[in-house]
């Protein structure tokens, strides 16, 4: 792999977004109105709740780590659509660029991306809302880690459907991280959901790192065992996703469906 080719993606990347504020804006305008919108919740269930317990750390931290996951996701995403957007994605493969470096470059964009999204969300919840991530101490970096993972993993899979239904299919992407949040137990345990709700609950990484967040601050023991499954399961999301994503190219160019790339390829 060249790091130079992938380092192009990124700098297509850069150059869009510098000269289009209106690309700038959603990286922190909606991260910051979800930290607003929970802080003040947090701050109204804390003066009706029982003394003791402090919803800040429990629910707005929730909130900031589940935003994190769908930065990260729609970093890749955006960044691929870009390209569709453009109809520029037959120019790009026109060049000498491997899969891997095309997904490479999506993934530092995203890491571009939703560094900025952190840094918003974290400036306003810990001066505002008083968040302070002493609370989660060291774990809040595995907690990052497993979520950016399978962040990355959902975008490039999402990449892949879009490249094989067409443009028209990425309206099938944006709802992906509601539909997962249920599962992903972000506001409440796992035990709160049915039994037979808790069996792929468990296949997501996500409810690994909710569970053990709700752990920390509730001042228990957090089992290291648990967030070395959720990082093991992301890790093998983000393999399968590359295979997918490698499987659906080399379809669409076999089959021909790259070339009559358009709105109306949705079949």
């Amino acid at each position: 792999m060249n790091p130079k080719r992938a380092g192009a993606i990124v700098l297509r990347q850069f150059y869009l977004m510098r000269g289009s504020p209106a690309r700038i804006l959603p990286m922190f305008a909606w991260v910051a109105i979800d930290i607003v919108l929970w802080g003040f919740i947090t701050r109204y269930l804390n003066t009706v709740a029982s003394a003791g317990f402090n919803f800040v750390p429990a629910l707005l931290g929730a909130v900031l780590l589940w935003d994190f996951l769908v930065r990260v996701m729609q970093g890749v995403t955006t960044a691929f659509f870009e390209d569709v957007w453009s109809r520029n994605f037959l120019n790009i493969f026109a060049a000498p660029l491997s899969i891997a470096e095309y997904v490479t470059g999506l993934v530092i964009t995203s890491i571009a991306t939703s560094a900025v999204g952190l840094t918003v969300m974290l400036a306003l919840a810990t001066s505002v809302f008083g968040l302070s991530f002493f609370v989660y101490g060291l774990l809040l970096v595995p907690f990052l880690m497993v979520l950016f993972l399978f962040g990355v993993a959902l975008g490039v899979s999402g990449c892949a459907v879009v490249l094989r239904l067409g443009p028209a299919a990425e309206w099938l992407i944006w709802p992906i991280p509601a539909l997962l949040s249920p599962l992903a137990c972000v506001f409440y345990p796992l035990s709160a959901l049915p039994g037979w709700l808790q069996y792929p609950a468990r296949l997501l990484p996500p409810s690994y790192v909710f569970e053990a967040m709700r752990k920390v601050v509730a001042g228990r023991a957090v089992s290291g065992t648990s967030l070395v499954i959720g990082g093991g399961l992301a890790l093998f999301y983000i393999l399968l996703a590359g295979w997918f994503f490698t499987r659906i190219y080399k379809y669409v160019v076999r089959s021909g469906l790259i070339a009559r790339y358009s709105a109306e390829s949705l079949s």
